[in-house]
């Protein structure tokens, strides 16, 4: 069995979403939408010649090497194949995304480009699955396309290329350049190379505007392009719903069955993806996903808050295997679903309420909050001052036990005082006098009991001994200052106890969990230590560790959730937002300034 490091490039348009290899295989597209159906799976498959469903490739003959990279600012991809004699051919690979008609048009529909270079043999291998990839669609061949039917859903390949050369998958010498369009059964009715010129023109045009107004940094200006661009597209714009990754079941570590869906939104997760864009001035990204929140917190008829949603905006997620995939290296197992959906996570009031807060204080802002969203907010904040002491999984979801994490108290702390601060702005004192002072009861309850004199750090639990990587955004959010002794203290109490093995990297706990020993390194937490070391003004360190991070992103810049601290090696879901986050706002706070460099 051949291994695979995530040498994948993402695709997409913010309505459906594709990994594609080195090798230009399009390995993981779910459709119609991000937590679809996957009908390209082979990520998730050995290299067992048996499970053929579930590819999109392009096979060159004699193949020899590849190269791979993003045309500039854009989530458009080309792939260079090349065999043993020099020929070979460019594969662009896009998913139409520009305005039309006053609206924004996002098609199910990936599109593929063949440029010849010399005289190229090639083979297309076009297999949709369904049933958890262990079901074949049904061909029937047209005159210029392939209908594929199969598990309720119709979809069409139209082409320039021979249909029966596909049909059959014979091999053929690549004439000149030709087109491939994937996705709705619907009919092309202009040809197919001006249709995709077009598109790619347009496509092409909106990422460059879209990145031309993004307020980068000084320094490491294409890997925050690069970051941003990842994040948008892990954005389902019909509903502004942001998912965690596009993948499900890539495992955390090596055989370690640590594999979870994370096709879905959570609460926490999104909250620092909207932040990140903010940051940069895509504010755009943060409405949508506001509109999606007040949706789900106005129909709030539960004690409590669940931590993720479907992108829907519906609660129901349930867990299971699917058996007909062997999992990613065939590390199984793979699941569908995410029981996270049932556990008490206490933060996510915080995490509501921060995600809002700039709709009251940012000019660029649409339609900016009023008293009725502060209302509608502030039915949060009492869940998190009713909630601040109480037991819940934390934000790794434990799943087999539950304590009173100081992360989730320091986020409820901070809901209570972004809804005093938002008070204030309103001019509505008694409120914010009312929040103030729950800001100032929860603050002082986290001092008492989530701070340990002895070690002069906050802890993972009240009372406890142990550690927690989350705690190194209390500066981050407000809650304390970068140089203060009890967050340097905490600093070198995270240094001592979550760099095991010798490694730079953060583990985000060194406790036994429901899954034995932690062993890959959570890659956003190596970014919170970076920000924390620039707080406490350790920045040339800082520096140091960032570079040294970057270099593991994958040959196109991109993330996963894990890092092996010895190997480097991507593990875990892809690409994962968190991580593209960290690079945003490590540039950002790391970076020399335009002011002192031009």
């Amino acid at each position: 069995m051949t291994e695979r490091n995530l040498e994948l490039a993402l695709i997409g348009n913010c309505t459906i979403g594709a990994l594609v290899d080195k090798n230009a295989e399009i390995v993981w597209n779910c459709l119609p939408r991000f937590d679809g159906e996957p009908v390209f799976s082979s990520l998730l498959k050995t290299d067992d010649p048996e499970i053929i469903l579930g590819t999109y490739a392009i096979d060159l003959e004699d193949y020899s090497h590849s190269e791979q990279h993003y045309e500039k600012n854009t989530a458009i991809l080309q792939t260079h194949l090349y065999d043993s004699h020099g020929n070979g051919v460019t594969v662009t690979d896009f998913v139409p995304r520009f305005m039309q008609h006053g609206r924004t048009f996002r098609p199910m529909m990936l599109v593929r480009k063949l440029t010849p270079i010399g005289s190229p043999k090639v083979r297309i291998r076009l297999r949709p699955a369904c049933e958890d990839g262990s079901q074949a669609y049904r061909k029937i061949q047209g005159s210029n396309h392939i209908r594929y039917l199969g598990c309720d859903t119709m979809l069409r390949l139209t082409t320039s290329l021979s249909v029966t050369a596909i049909m059959d998958e014979t091999w053929f010498i690549l004439d000149g350049e030709h087109y491939l369009i994937f996705g709705d059964d619907h009919s092309i009715n202009e040809p197919i190379k001006q249709l995709v010129e077009r598109f790619l023109i347009e496509t092409e045009s909106y990422w460059l505007e879209w990145s031309r107004y993004l307020a980068i940094p000084f320094e490491w200006q294409v890997e925050v392009i690069r970051a941003a661009i990842t994040l948008k597209l892990s954005a389902y714009e019909d509903t502004g719903a942001i998912i965690a990754a596009m993948t499900t079941s890539v495992p955390e570590a090596r055989d370690s069955e640590r594999n979870w869906d994370y096709r879905f939104c959570w609460v926490r997760d999104s909250y620092f993806t909207v932040h990140a864009l903010n940051r940069l001035g895509a504010t755009r990204t943060m409405e949508q996903y506001l509109q999606y929140l007040v949706n789900i917190v106005a129909g709030l008829d539960e004690e409590h808050l669940q931590p993720v949603f479907c992108i829907n905006g519906s609660k129901q997620m349930p867990e299971r295997q699917a058996d007909k995939l062997s999992g990613y290296r065939g590390m199984g197992p793979v699941r569908i679903g995410n029981q996270a959906a049932e556990q008490v996570q206490h933060d996510v009031y915080g995490a509501i309420v921060l995600s809002a807060t700039q709709m009251f204080f940012d000019e660029r802002i649409r339609r900016p909050g009023n008293k009725e969203l502060f209302a509608l907010l502030e039915t949060m904040g009492e869940k998190a001052y009713t909630y601040y002491n109480q037991p819940d999984a934390g934000l790794w979801e434990l799943r087999g036990s539950k304590h009173v994490h100081t992360f989730s108290s320091m986020m409820c702390w901070a809901a209570a005082d972004r809804l005093a601060k938002i008070a204030r702005k309103l001019e509505l004192p008694q409120r914010f006098d009312y929040w103030q002072q729950a800001a100032d009861e929860i603050r002082a309850a986290i001092e008492e009991y989530g701070f340990n004199q002895q070690l002069n750090a906050y802890t993972a639990t009240w009372g406890g001994e142990t550690m927690d990587a989350s705690l190194l955004l209390a500066c981050e959010l407000g809650y304390i200052n970068g140089e203060d002794t009890r967050f340097t203290g905490t600093i070198a109490e995270i240094e001592k106890r979550l760099m095991p093995k010798g490694s730079r990297y953060l583990f985000r706990y060194v406790v036994e969990d429901d899954f034995g020993m932690p062993e890959n390194a959570f890659t956003i937490c190596t970014f919170w230590y970076i920000d924390a070391l620039a707080a406490a003004g350790r920045t040339d360190e800082a520096r140091d560790l960032f570079e040294d991070l970057l270099s593991k992103r994958n040959h196109l810049g991109l993330l996963s959730e894990d890092l092996d601290p010895e190997t480097g090696e991507l593990w875990g879901n892809f690409p994962q937002t968190y991580s593209m986050v960290g690079i945003i706002n490590s540039a950002r706070i790391l970076s020399k300034k335009w002011e002192t460099e031009l």
